[in-house]
């Protein structure tokens, strides 16, 4: 099949309307986004905003197929009524959630790569940089949802920013809550909760608390 037929294949509705809704018309034309048949486009506000060079789907949301997750009828969820940055190429697969609130930023950085059933909850403001990777099963989310209250009756659970650097994988089943901060370079390993600062680039971190297992790595694709 040439790539045209390939792309045609994959191109649908969903993939048109979601272009020329958010993007200026010389931008919708080349179709930037594409999306899946799989995707529940649940909230189409806020916005989306792609820096840099603007190419044919160059950011792709529902497609791939991992064999942990039915690919034919896992559905992604877009409920989105912030900010959603993209950087640059970014593969988000089947069954993903993209969940940003009104006046809240998404951030993410170029040659992301998001496995399938992960989700990005966004309140306040989550940042992903560049060549970083999410396994699947794993959730990154800067805020509670309910609130909690000491007992003079002031709320203690704000909202707070997330920050994952370059380079960095994010094993399976994993949780990244708000506040957290994950150096350039390093792996958190499957299973594992992140509830704050780590120090140190080029480490793998990992388990509940979570500690450094191994220093002094790189890892790739």
């Amino acid at each position: 099949m040439s790539k045209i037929l390939k792309f045609l294949s994959r191109l649908t509705f969903k993939t048109i309307y979601f272009n020329f809704k958010y993007f200026p018309f010389k931008t919708a034309v080349k179709l930037p986004v594409l999306i899946g048949r799989n995707v529940f486009l649940h909230k189409i506000k806020g916005r989306v905003i792609i820096t840099g060079p603007v190419k044919t789907a160059m950011v792709q949301i529902g497609y791939g197929q991992v064999g942990i997750s039915d690919f034919k009828r896992s559905r992604a969820v877009w409920e989105v009524s912030g900010d959603v940055i993209f950087n640059g190429r970014a593969f988000i697969m089947h069954g993903c959630k993209l969940i940003v609130s009104k006046g809240a930023q998404l951030n993410i950085g170029e040659n992301f790569n998001m496995s399938t059933e992960c989700a990005l909850v966004t309140e306040q403001k989550i940042v992903i940089g560049k060549n970083t990777s999410m396994s699947w099963e794993s959730l990154v989310m800067d805020t509670d949802f309910h609130h909690i209250f000491d007992e003079g009756g002031n709320k203690i659970n704000y909202p707070a920013d997330i920050f994952i650097g370059d380079n960095v994988w994010i094993g399976c089943k994993c949780t990244v809550l708000k506040g957290a901060v994950i150096p350039n370079g390093c792996i958190v390993a499957a299973s594992s909760l992140v509830t704050k600062k780590l120090t140190g680039e080029k480490n793998i971190f990992g388990g509940n608390p979570i500690k450094i297992l191994k220093s002094n790595i790189t890892w790739k694709l």
